[in-house]
C-alpha cells in the first residue's frame, strides 16, 4: 500500500527530528520554510521538498503535521489567507502536535469537517533528543477513522501512541500533563530556595531525593541543570511554560473548575517572564525563585541562541 504524502510545518527544535524520521522512514515529505534555514536545508538534503505557503503544502499532502508554538500560530496556519484550508482538498488529514487550546481544536474540527477535512490533535511528550530518535509519545484526539489513517505517520516519530478520545482530548490531556511537570518545576524551585535559606545545598537535597519515591525523569533533567549547570538539560522555555499554564487556567475557567494550584503555578512562570527571563529554560525557574528569595544555587550560564 502506498504511503501517504506528508506535509510538515514547524521544523524547529522538536519538529526537525520528527520530520527527519518521517522522510527517513520512506514517506514523501514536504516542509514549509522556517526562519532558521539550517533544519530546512538538512531535510531537503535528505529528500524532502519545500513549499512556500501552507496552502501550497496542503495541496501537495495527504496528511499535514503541525508543530508550532501555540493556538494563535495554529489558527493562522489553518485559517490564514494562504493557510491550509485555502489549498486543501477533501480527505486531507491535519495532525496538530502543538500544545494548543482544546476549544480551538474542537472548533477547527467542526469547521473543517464540513469541508471534508479531518482535524486531529496529537500533542507530544518527550524532548528534542527523543524527537531525533523517534521515541516521542503522542496523545491523540481524533475520530476513530481519522486515527487509523494518521497513526502510521505519527508512528514515524512516536514510539508510544495513545488514542485518548475525540478531537480536543489530546490537547486536554497534554495540558494536564504539562500542569503536572511544570507544577513539579515550581515546587522544586521553591524547595531549593528554602533549602538554601537554611544552608542545605542542592547536592545534599539531591542525595536525599534522587532514587527515592519522589524521583522521576523530569526530576533528573531538572537537576542535571541545577547540579551541573547544563542549560540544555531540558530545552523548553519559561515563556512556553507560562503559555501552557495560561491554557490550563483557561480550560479551568471554561468548565467552571476551581483551580487553586494551577493558578499559583501559572503565576510562578508569569513572574519569571515578567522579569525578562522568558527565554530561559524550565529548570532555570530555580534560579529565578532563588533570586527572589535573595539566595543563589550557582552561577547562571548563558543560554544558547535557538531558532
Amino acid at each position: 500500500m502506498e504511503k501517504p504524502r506528508i506535509g510538515f510545518i514547524g521544523v524547529g527544535l522538536m519538529g526537525h527530528g520528527m520530520a527527519k524520521n518521517i522522510v527517513e522512514k520512506g514517506f514523501v515529505l514536504t516542509v514549509m520554510g522556517h526562519r532558521n534555514r539550517a533544519p530546512v536545508e538538512d531535510l531537503l538534503a535528505r529528500g524532502a521538498r519545500e513549499a512556500k505557503t501552507p496552502a501550497e503544502l496542503a495541496a501537495a499532502s495527504d496528511i499535514v503535521v503541525l508543530c508550532v508554538t501555540g493556538a494563535p500560530q495554529v489558527e493562522a496556519v489553518v485559517r490564514g489567507p494562504h493557510g491550509l484550508v485555502a489549498g486543501a482538498q477533501p480527505g486531507l488529514h491535519i495532525v496538530d502536535t502543538s500544545t494548543s487550546e482544546p476549544a480551538l481544536t474542537m472548533a477547527l474540527h467542526a469547521e473543517l469537517k464540513e469541508k471534508g477535512i479531518h482535524y486531529c490533535d496529537a500533542p507530544l511528550g518527550g524532548t528534542p533528543i527523543q524527537a531525533e530518535e523517534g521515541k516521542l509519545s503522542a496523545m491523540v484526539g481524533a475520530e476513530e477513522g481519522a486515527f487509523r489513517t494518521v497513526e502510521p505517520a505519527i508512528a514515524a516519530f512516536a514510539a508510544r501512541i495513545i488514542h485518548v478520545g475525540g478531537p480536543g482530548a489530546g490537547h486536554t490531556m497534554k495540558l494536564l500533563n504539562n500542569f503536572l511537570s511544570l507544577g513539579y518545576g515550581a515546587i522544586y524551585a521553591e524547595a531549593l530556595a528554602l533549602a538554601a535559606k537554611v544552608g542545605v545545598t542542592p547536592q545534599v537535597f539531591d542525595s536525599v531525593i534522587s532514587g527515592s519515591r519522589m524521583d522521576c525523569g523530569f526530576y533528573q533533567t531538572f537537576f542535571k541543570y541545577v547540579l551541573e549547570r547544563d542549560v540544555n538539560a531540558h530545552r523548553f522555555t519559561l515563556s512556553n511554560a507560562h503559555k501552557d499554564m495560561r491554557y490550563v487556567n483557561n480550560l479551568a475557567s471554561a468548565v467552571g473548575a476551581a483551580n487553586f494550584v494551577s493558578a499559583s503555578v501559572k503565576n510562578v512562570y508569569a513572574a519569571a517572564e515578567g522579569l525578562g527571563r522568558g527565554d530561559w529554560n524550565v529548570p532555570q525557574i530555580s534560579d529565578v525563585v532563588a533570586e527572589l528569595n535573595g539566595v543563589s544555587l550557582g552561577p547562571v550560564p548563558q543560554l544558547e541562541q535557538e531558532d
